[in-house]
């Protein structure tokens, strides 16, 4: 028995060494393994990575692709594709290289076939994106199949995926231009994106009356940024790429059937604005079985998928959330679904997004100037979409007047609000009708003018929307006035995202940086002790008695209400026992009571003085409830992402927010101590991280990656967080990894000078060819790996200079900390051509050379870093 016992736990050790292997091999694939003297951060790097590469997927052998997977891919999606190219796809055996690939589909010359080869990615590990308490998610990780082969697959709600794609391809940046090709090719024709997408195309949420879950919607937030982040690291990685996919008829629409009502109808009720085209629904049904998933995505009049250019892909979502602008308030949210999270869902309707708007002003930005630096000056864009950019940008034009002012007034805002919708809406209502009809060229530099006349209108908004402490409205709400002459604005809270977007927008300066930062440490959303900032300020909820209470002047004021009292009807309000008046129990929304109001309207004895005071009843109800300011759980929970809780994620994000900014002042040479300061600002934001805490502070194991941590309880969920995607990037700008027009940079201005080693240690890694290596570091030296290449820092007090190590044994030596295009290129390709590169780096370029590093407990524990694990 002893022996069989000895043989269980010795199998059990062999399967749990295989497992932290296996794991080891698939974080190193995405640059998990770190060696420096602060144990604690690579640790947590390790795990961010390896959550990251959980929920979005990594890619299975870098930039090879299995070509059988890729041909049945190809089938799946359109089989008339496939039955053309069925020869060529049938010699796609073993594995094959996604360059060569690509360079032999193009002689094919047919552009589903490129488009297909574009979208294709080779992705393992992958689970269903969501978060685990809805009842829709099921949670699996699909390797192999059925029969024990291996399987390639991912699938998640665009959001989410989308982020961690971002992180990953920092690591494989030659599918940048793929994974923008699968963004912009789930885009719809109105300028949305649809919920689902997986290996096989995308899918939406459909009408299901018994699932109390189900809706319809778009959300809007994170469109903008996340695809801003895939184009801009595209074009560091890649110069030239995006400028010459411009022009070329490459890009598909989603053809999601859902129909945004005419303005006039999401006006008059901005929270019941989408209608579900059954009959468009079975169409697309009927393609797909007949086509493949690419049934799902509009198709042009020889009944083939309609291809456009990516200038079109890129200017269509812009105009969408231009033909949305609320002047100074931000962009609003009138598609049935929530900004981030589902913690202001309630938002969506009277709510309006500056944080949205903040996002847009960067993409703005950042298209204006690629579309002003692309090589041909003229793209082919449908005419329905130049007509509708014409028309915005003529009503932007003609409006100039209203940024000479500090604010807009209510009534320039309708009027501006009026005319962009209404151009939206009958853009919409005609590509509903008929489809993109046809094409004409456009100046690229005209679409750039565009875009930089709506900047100053967001760069207006920004400024207007400075509080007085110093911080940025994130939200603010939409009232139009019963005349329908006025569209004010309400302001909510102060929230932790309005901050990290206005940080991130590029429209305010380092200066104006650190003081953002400034009056965030000293308001109410810092949590000291956590030592990092809530979503927004916590608050005491009022009790059930205290709820739906009307005041007794409300009451007295309004005939229709004090009649009501008078004659004993029940129907829309009552006084209960302690004497205080409440709206009628049933009522779930202002809905409700309106029903309630019309069934007395129809009769005698209340008709007249429901038509004379029953429009201000509503006010009344609005004025107890506050629902157009109700922000869903976050607003009412104090778990999950509510009340005192810190949102790890955001916090991350304003992390990275911070770092931009200190980077950008770096670049634009702001004065050194301001640069200083917001590197400062940077590790104080830092601190507060959980793997910068004791278990005890943290409340969990401190170098995971969690959700939120509420005021009652230690941190919650771990892994289920956004937070890998942000920590990944920021990680890399610690180690001064830097790319810009294919050139790699390894500059760490913004690393501590503690994190390089004390003492000698062996250091082993995983190269591009999957074997185990091993070099050993000395002291004052450290090392990481970027696309799977080891780099390796020591101190020195001499010029930086690198030393290029070939896989044919030779040394090449350059100066300073800059790579030439060949060599960054052979690195980021993961040839193996470069086995390693080591870098001098002079002690005075460190930002804080005196700065200790916290092992926060791991010290004695074991661990040497992410190696040991």
């Amino acid at each position: 028995m002893l022996a069989d016992g000895e043989g269980m736990r010795r199998r059990i050790r062999e399967a749990i060494d295989q497992a932290t292997a296996n794991l080891r091999r698939l974080v190193a694939r995405a640059d998990g393994l770190q060696a420096t003297q602060d144990r604690a951060a690579c640790v947590h790097h390790f795990a961010n990575v390896l959550f990251n590469n959980m929920r979005g997927g990594v890619f299975v052998d870098g930039y090879e692709l299995p070509g059988r997977d890729f041909a049945a891919a190809v089938r799946r999606r359109n089989r008339a594709v496939h039955e053309a190219h069925e020869p060529f796809l049938a010699g796609l055996e073993g594995w094959v290289n996604l360059g060569r690939l690509l360079e032999d589909v193009r002689r094919r010359d047919d552009p589903n076939l490129l488009r297909l080869t574009y979208e294709y990615l080779p992705l393992t590990f992958s689970r269903r994106h969501g978060d685990p308490s809805r009842p829709w998610n099921q949670f699996t990780i699909r390797v192999r199949d059925a029969d024990g082969q291996p399987v390639l697959a991912y699938q998640g709600n665009w959001r989410d995926i989308f982020q961690n794609w971002e992180a990953l391809c920092w690591s494989f940046p030659g599918y940048l231009p793929s994974i923008i090709a699968k963004f912009v090719n789930a885009s719809t024709v109105d300028g949305f994106n649809p919920y689902r997408l997986s290996q096989d195309g995308i899918d939406w949420e459909t009408p299901a009356p018994d699932e109390p879950w189900a809706n319809l919607g778009y959300w809007g937030d994170h469109q903008i940024v996340y695809l801003l982040k895939l184009l801009e690291a595209c074009r560091r990685f890649h110069p030239g790429a995006l400028e010459e996919l411009l022009t070329r008829p490459l890009f598909a629409y989603a053809d999601v059937p859902y129909r945004l009502k005419p303005y006039e109808d999401i006006l008059r009720d901005p929270r019941s604005t989408i209608e579900f085209d059954r009959e468009r629904a079975a169409a697309v049904d009927r393609r797909v079985q007949a086509v493949g998933a690419d049934g799902r995505l509009v198709l042009g009049p020889d009944g083939s998928v309609l291809h456009v250019a990516l200038a079109e892909k890129l200017l269509v979502p812009a105009l969408s959330k231009l033909s949305n602008l609320v002047a100074d308030g931000g962009i609003w949210m009138n598609t049935q679904r929530p900004e981030w999270n589902d913690a202001n869902n309630a938002l969506v309707g009277h709510g309006v997004s500056m944080v949205t708007l903040c996002y847009l002003r960067r993409y703005l930005a950042f298209c204006a100037e690629l579309f002003d630096d692309a090589g041909a000056p003229q793209a082919d864009i449908s005419t329905e979409v130049l007509e509708w950019a014409d028309r915005v940008q003529a009503i932007l034009a003609e409006n100039c007047r209203l940024l000479s002012a500090p604010q807009v007034d209510d009534k320039d805002r309708k009027l501006l609000l009026d005319r962009l919708g209404r151009a939206f809406g009958e853009y919409r209502a005609r590509v509903y009708r008929q489809g993109l009809t046809g094409r004409t060229a456009r100046d690229l530099r005209q679409l750039s003018a565009l875009f930089r006349l709506a900047g100053e209108y967001l760069d207006h908004a920004i400024r207007a929307n400075r509080r007085p402490d110093g911080l940025y409205h994130a939200y603010n709400l939409l009232s139009v006035s019963r005349d329908g002459q006025e569209a004010g604005l309400g302001r909510l809270n102060e929230m932790l995202e309005g901050q990290v977007a206005v940080l991130s927008s590029g429209a305010i300066s380092a200066e104006e940086a650190l003081e953002v930062l400034e009056a965030l440490r000293a308001s109410k959303m810092y949590r000291p002790d956590q030592d990092s900032f809530l979503l927004y300020p916590d608050r005491e909820l009022p009790g059930f008695l205290d709820k739906n209470r009307i005041p007794a002047a409300e009451v007295e004021a309004n005939g229709l209400l004090a009649e009501f009292v008078r004659a004993g009807e029940t129907s829309v309000l009552s006084r209960d026992v302690a004497g205080h008046y409440r709206f009628h129990a049933d009522f779930r929304n202002a809905g409700f009571l309106a029903a309630a109001l019309e069934r007395l309207a129809g009769q005698p004895r209340w008709s007249a003085l429901v038509a004379s005071h029953g429009r201000r009843v509503p006010d009344v109800y609005e004025r107890v409830f506050h629902h157009a300011a109700f922000t869903g759980r976050s607003g009412t929970m104090y778990g999950y992402e509510g009340l005192g809780c810190i949102y790890w994620h955001m916090v991350a994000k304003l992390l990275l927010a911070v770092q931009e900014c200190f980077f950008r002042a770096a670049r634009e040479r702001s004065a050194e101590a301001t640069v200083r300061a917001l590197g400062e600002a940077y590790y104080r934001v830092r601190k507060g991280l959980g793997f910068n805490k004791t278990a005890t502070e943290f409340g969990a194991f401190p170098t995971d990656p969690y959700s939120h941590t509420p005021a009652r309880a230690g941190a919650q969920q771990p892994g289920m967080t956004g937070q890998v995607k942000e920590e990944v990037l920021t990680r890399l700008g610690e180690l001064g990894v830097q790319v810009n027009q294919g050139r790699l940079t390894l500059d760490p201005i913004l690393l501590r000078r503690p994190e390089f080693l004390a003492g000698p240690r062996d250091w082993t890694y995983v190269d591009v060819g999957g074997q185990e290596r091993r070099i050993g570091l000395s002291p004052g030296m450290l090392a990481f790996t970027f696309c799977q290449t080891p780099i390796v820092y020591e101190l020195a007090d001499d010029a930086a200079g690198l030393a290029v190590w070939r896989a044919d044994g030779s040394r090449q030596d350059v100066p300073g900390n800059d790579l030439d295009a060949a060599i960054s290129r052979s690195i980021f390709e993961r040839s193996g051509e470069v086995v390693s590169v080591h870098a001098r780096v002079p002690a005075a370029r460190l930002l804080c050379p005196n700065d200790e590093t916290d092992t926060t407990g791991l010290e004695g524990s074991g661990y040497h870093g992410a190696a040991d694990i």
